[in-house]
């Protein structure tokens, strides 16, 4: 059973009907095959209607929806031979950021994200995804290594933001997040990042700032979270949904502003609803990135990533 969101609601309660005829036919020896299919039928269609004019708010609900893949999901399904490096090797190891090397459809590279966790446990663990200083550092040590052997680099971005906790900004966390940010920019191999989730503020640019910029189709990236820009604004979270409408925080606002390369569909009603398929075709869009890169050189490369970041929010 999924779990639905606020604007679901209509489609639950079909589900909801289906469910009940099926344990009422089992129960009884009733024949409800038709109706069953009727219902189904209208369920799946005012599925599709729902999810083909989403608002951007809806959209940053379906990106943070808790069941959708997380980094271990796409670890599991799309890499093999992972091998996990810890530590930044000044404090500690941060939970919310998990890297190593890996093969990806025979082809050695370094995979980078955050992770979420999937149950109260594992948030904790991991810190809900939001990164520290630590965690960052960890991050620019692995794409150091990755360089260093001339692997690619592939980063899986779902968090939404660094740790604004007093200790993780005592340990210096803006810096760590522009030292990773710039590490992205000068590196002489491919980067490709996905935003697989939420994309928030600097916490996701110190790993987004690759050659190719994927996005899956209710994915979100911004500055800040609606929330957060609503209470600036407005001084109420309230508004949440008419800051995310002006930020343009969705793949498909981010794709014509140049932010985004490209967009990865997802398995109608979102990626939490058939993971395996979703995972699978976020997998050939970051093989075809990594084809595209792969005959460049490190100062191609590098050039190509400076042209792309300053060419954003140019005005002809």
């Amino acid at each position: 059973m999924y779990k639905f969101l606020d604007f679901e609601k209509p489609i639950a309660e079909l589900q909801a009907r289906i469910d009940e005829l099926r344990d009422t036919g089992a129960e009884g020896g009733v024949d409800i095959a038709a109706e069953v299919s009727r219902l189904q039928a209208k369920s799946d269609k005012l599925l599709k209607d729902t999810f083909a004019k989403l608002t951007p708010w809806q959209k940053t609900q379906v990106a943070r929806h808790p069941e959708r893949p997380h980094f271990k999901d796409y670890v599991a399904g799309l890499f093999s031979d992972f091998m996990p490096l810890a530590g930044d090797r000044a404090f500690g190891d941060d939970q919310a950021i998990l890297g190593g090397f890996a093969t990806f459809r025979g082809r050695r590279v370094l995979v980078l994200g955050h992770e979420k966790g999937d149950d109260t446990a594992t948030r904790l663990r991991h810190n809900f995804g939001m990164g520290k200083p630590e965690g960052y550092r960890k991050a620019i040590r692995l794409m150091e290594l990755a360089d260093r052997f001339a692997l690619p680099v592939v980063t899986l971005v779902d968090t939404s933001g660094a740790f604004p906790g007093i200790q993780a900004e005592e340990r210096g966390q803006a810096e760590a997040i522009a030292r990773s940010t710039e590490t992205c920019l000068s590196l002489g191999v491919p980067l490709v990042s996905a935003i697989v989730g939420e994309g928030g503020s600097g916490g996701a640019v110190a790993l987004a700032s690759g050659n190719k910029v994927l996005m899956f189709e209710h994915a979100v990236y911004s500055v800040i979270s609606p929330e957060g820009c609503a209470s600036i604004l407005w001084r109420t979270a309230d508004k949440a949904a008419d800051a995310a409408e002006a930020m343009k925080v969705t793949a498909q606002d981010l794709q014509a502003l140049g932010v985004a390369d490209s967009i990865v569909p997802e398995p109608m009603g979102g990626a939490h609803r058939n993971p395996a398929r979703a995972i699978s075709d976020l997998g050939d869009a970051i093989e075809q990135a990594l084809g595209e890169l792969s005959p460049l050189d490190a100062a191609a490369l590098r050039q190509a990533r400076r042209a792309k970041f300053l060419s954003m929010g140019r005005v002809a």
